[in-house]
Order: C-alpha cells, then structure tokens, then sequence
C-alpha cells in the first residue's frame, strides 16, 4: 500500500496567509453555491527552526479576577475534558492526550503557540477558522462529540485559557515549538507489521494490547487509540504523517525522540490502521466512495482495504448520537 501518492493536494503543501485565505473564500463561495466541500490536507507553514524561548505563564500567577477563574475552568476542561462526557464529548479523549502538559509542552501543539496564528485558512474546511472554529472542529472529530456553541461557557472557557497561555506572545507569528516537528518521508515504506512490533514493546505497556487505553477505576488515565473510544476517522490524528510526528516527538511518554523516525512512521501506520468511529462527515454523502473522495485525499487508511477489510466501510459512529452539529 503507498502512503505517499496522495500526501499533498497542493503543490509544496504551504501557501501563504495571504493566497490561503483568498483560496478559502473562493472554495466557500462554492460550497455555499452547491458544491460540497472537499478536505485539502494543507497545512500551516512549519514553525521556525530554532531554541524554544517563550515561556507561559505559572498557574500560581492566577489571581481572583473573574478572567483568572474562567482560566481556570478553561483549565480544568482541557486537562479534564471527559466532564463533558455524554454532552460535547462522546469517546474517552481529553484535550490534554494530544497537547501535554495541559497544552504548554512545546513541540506537542502548544495552546500558547497556537493562539496567536488564528485567524487562519485550514484546508479541512475550505475557509478561514476563527480560533473558536478550530476548537470546535476538535470537540467533532478528536472528541468524537458535539461541537459546544460559539458564545457558550465551555468554548469561551476554552478560548480564555489559551489566551491566557499566550500572555506576551506575538500575534500572527508563528513561534518555535508550534504544532509537531514535521518528519521527512521515511526511508521505507511505513510498515503496520513492523509497527506492530514497535507498539507491543513500547505503547502496550500504556495503551493496552488492543489499544483500549487504561483507566485507574473509572478515570481514563491513557487514550484509546483506535476503537469506539477513539479519535474518529475525521480526526487529523487519524493521518498517517500527523500521528507519526506527534509520536516522534512525543512518545513514549516521557521518553521524547527515543524512537526513529522509522519507527515512528511505521507505529502511526500501525496504529491508524485500526476500525474507529465512522466520520461524521459521512453522514452528509451517499456512500463511503463518495466520503473518501472528498474528504480522505491524505496519508491514511480510510477506505484502504487492510486484512481483507475495507476500512471506514460502517455506520458505527461511536456512542455520538446524531453527527456533525453545525
């Protein structure tokens, strides 16, 4: 199977802000004449080489203003998203599983690196996101959920904690140790038999031998990472080259960079291999052709066939109880 056919949609990957954001009111000039919207898979310009400098601030510095508590909720729904269980979220995900550290490590997807680039063109919806459309777009896919309204307490919530984080940061700049560091092609073809060996003695210990997760009585202490608890299969985790970036860098937890950028490859293709909730996205199209075409011209596994199983081909949509909510 190759991966890397339909890696970029667009030649180079990157635009820049200024022909992205043109090229995103175009496409929503179509989508709103008719046309369905398609899922270009590109992305932010990489961040800047270099030391990581900017330093968030200390939850101790949190005063007793009525901004510090929404801080603090903000806070506590990130690293404890799973409050929102059976409301906004419908798997076994927090915020906190893809962006360590309550969001503050950097080369995790800092919050504190990401607020100062929104407003921003994301191919994934063919228009330019407000930072409250990023968070939400989150909820539906990573959280399998529903995404709380703009205005509401959860994402206002949200949106100030990450502003607070971002205390000092320049605006429209984009900082070291934004996003995930970004690998090169792999040497090999990434493997799932091979990444199957790298998960059993590196991820097991933590994710469970089926990637189920592991709870300590009922609190999910690690993520599911395939299955009804996991991301879905509209998730940018859910592409083969994100996950391996995260995980390069990231994982094992505790142990950052301690795998190759082999091994990472092939663990992401292994892992991202695996059945999950169907896309939403699914749920607007005629058939999962259809929903592959559209939205799956990307690094990944949807609609691949895998052990004589085409994948994604399902109406499991996880415990969500009705779809994309606008």
């Amino acid at each position: 199977m190759n991966l890397h056919t339909s890696r970029w949609l667009i030649t180079g990957g990157v635009v820049s802000a200024l022909s992205a954001s043109a090229l995103g009111f175009s496409l929503v000039a179509l989508a709103q004449s008719g046309e369905v919207e398609r899922d270009y898979q590109i992305q932010l310009p990489d961040p800047p080489e270099g030391e990581v400098t900017f330093t968030p601030p200390a939850e101790a510095e949190l005063g007793d203003s009525q901004y510090d508590d929404m801080v603090r909720r903000g806070r506590d729904l990130f690293i404890n998203t799973q409050s929102l269980r059976g409301e906004n979220v419908f798997n076994e995900q927090n915020c906190a599983n893809c962006h360590l550290d309550a969001g503050r490590l950097a080369h995790s997807a800092p919050m504190w690196a990401a607020f100062g680039v929104y407003p921003a063109y994301r191919g994934k919806n063919d228009m330019v996101n407000t930072l409250s459309d990023r968070i939400q777009g989150c909820i539906t896919y990573s959280m399998n959920g529903k995404a709380p309204e703009k205005g509401s307490d959860v994402l206002v919530a949200l949106q100030t904690y990450l502003h607070w984080m971002a205390t000092d940061a320049p605006n429209n700049t984009s900082m070291p140790g934004r996003s995930y560091p970004t690998l090169d092609d792999p040497e090999k073809e990434p493997d799932r038999k091979r990444g199957a060996e790298v998960y059993a003695n590196q991820c097991a210990v933590c994710h469970g031998d089926n990637g189920e997760g592991q709870k300590v009585g009922e609190r999910q202490v690690f993520p599911p990472l395939w299955g009804d608890g996991a991301y879905n299969w509209g998730a940018g985790m859910h592409r083969v080259n994100t996950a391996a970036n995260f995980i390069h860098a990231n994982m094992p937890l505790s142990k950052s960079y301690s795998l190759s950028e082999q091994q990472a490859w092939d663990v992401a293709a292994f892992v991202n291999s695996h059945e999950r909730p169907q896309d939403p996205r699914r749920r607007t199209v005629d058939s999962l052709d259809e929903t592959q075409e559209l939205f799956h011209q990307h690094q990944g596994f949807y609609g691949k066939e895998v052990d004589g199983k085409r994948l994604g081909d399902h109406e499991n949509f996880g415990e969500h109880p009705d779809g994309i909510d606008d």
